[in-house]
């Protein structure tokens, strides 16, 4: 089977931020990124879980220079919703696999998943679309992960 991923492309010094316990009300998601936007921060991957009972967590990553600033911004919702934790992941490194034809290959996430795992490269966080897949890894194992992607057939 031919390899769907055309072009691998890295970003370094990424921050993953972990919102936990955010009630999904009251619009405060878009709160949230506004006051992020409002420090003039650019938010990349994003994720969020399926609301339960209400609440849900919420992950996003950032460049590390950023990450004071919006600690900064994400503190001031700690008034408003008293329950709501930070957790923050530090010197990662996300890559994005692309190929035109990964909407059409079933398997393309597995097959790289399988990868990573099988070399012991922790997936910390997945984004996607029809044509990427966007993984946040360690830093720690960039070099390793490239390879073992770069090698695949």
């Amino acid at each position: 089977m031919n390899n769907p991923i055309t072009h691998i492309n890295i970003t370094e010094n990424v921050t993953l931020i972990t919102l936990i316990d955010v009630p999904i009300t009251q619009n405060i998601l878009a709160k949230i990124f506004l006051a992020l936007a409002k420090k003039n921060i650019n938010v990349d991957m994003i994720s969020q879980t399926s609301p339960l009972k209400g609440i849900v967590n919420l992950s996003f990553t950032l460049s590390d220079a950023d990450l004071f600033s919006a600690i900064g911004a994400l503190k001031d919702f700690k008034n408003v919703i008293p329950t709501l934790r930070i957790e923050v992941n530090s010197n990662n490194t996300k890559l994005s696999l692309f190929g035109e034809s990964m909407k059409t290959t079933p398997g393309s996430a597995a097959r790289t998943m399988e990868l990573l795992g099988d070399n012991n490269i922790d997936i910390i966080m997945i984004t996607t679309s029809e044509v990427d897949i966007s993984y946040l890894i360690y830093a720690s194992d960039q070099a390793k992960a490239l390879s073992v992607l770069n090698t695949q057939e």
